[in-house]
């Protein structure tokens, strides 16, 4: 099956409102995509969807071969890798960093009555070193930053072998460094040889992976571009998804955008001389 996502006419609707859609899209497998747009535009509500958190109020969502509303979503789910905060708050802050990476065996919170042996130790570790965070195996999640909890939760969400990566906002609120070594290791997984379709939803481009290959912008809940990467991070595509002109520019595989601001006379400046 070539088609890891197909949402077709795809509507969610919260108390008789659309909140996303009517929305189509379709993700292939190897494909490795970054979902942007306004704040509160849907891409959380998007990759619910694609997660099989929600079920569409309309239309049809297939996710892994299997529509949405007629699949047992648990053990649909347990095919689906997240990476988000909401994840990372409902891990036990007491947990060590290893045994975070061990609940992705079965999508737990726990590692309780699951068979892991050193084999899956082993992964595990070499997962760690993968995302950068081999020294923290012994640590208490509770104390690591807000940055190494997202690269273990990217380990965690590898060690399950997901088929399909959802990527929520996983930069929000990080330094430059801590960013840097997410997006390292966000383009680390998309590499992989059996490495996961991955989707990922964030609202800078400087956050999106070099391993991107294709991109949707999501503007009050419709898709308003969607297709390969050089397409839509584009000057047009981006100032009709954001409502201000914005200039978009890529320099060694990873992107960047600023806004041309009005001085207050007619005339547009910028921060900067495009390059």
């Amino acid at each position: 099956m070539d088609e890891v996502l197909c949402l077709e006419a795809a509507e969610v609707r919260v108390r008789g409102r659309a909140i996303l859609g009517p929305v189509d899209l379709t993700v292939r497998r190897g494909e490795h995509w970054v979902v942007l747009g306004p704040n509160g535009g849907g891409k959380t509500t998007l990759l619910s969807l694609a997660g099989a958190w929600r079920q569409p109020s309309r239309g049809s969502v297939h996710v892994l071969g299997e529509r949405v509303g007629r699949v047992d979503v648990r053990a649909l789910r347990a095919r689906i890798g997240h990476v988000s905060h909401a994840v990372a708050d409902r891990l036990r802050p007491s947990i060590t960093v290893e045994h975070a990476v061990l609940t992705g065996k079965a999508s737990t919170l726990e590692t309780w009555f699951q068979q892991l042996g050193d084999d899956d130790r082993a992964a595990a570790l070499a997962l760690l070193a993968e995302v950068g965070c081999a020294a923290l195996a012994d640590r208490q999640v509770g104390t690591c930053s807000l940055g190494e909890r997202q690269r273990v939760l990217i380990a965690r969400a590898l060690f399950g072998r997901p088929e399909l990566l959802l990527l929520d906002e996983p930069a929000a609120g990080l330094d430059l460094p801590a960013r840097e070594h997410l997006v390292k290791a966000v383009a680390a997984a998309a590499s992989r040889p059996d490495g996961p379709t991955t989707l990922l939803a964030t609202h800078h481009l400087e956050e999106v992976p070099p391993t991107v290959t294709h991109a949707a912008l999501v503007r009050d809940g419709l898709i308003t571009e969607a297709g390969p990467v050089e397409a839509v991070l584009a000057d047009g595509p981006m100032s009709a998804c954001y409502g201000i002109d914005v200039v978009v520019d890529r320099r060694e595989g990873r992107w960047w955008a600023r806004a041309l601001i009005s001085d207050g006379g007619g005339a547009a400046s910028s921060s900067g001389r495009r390059g």
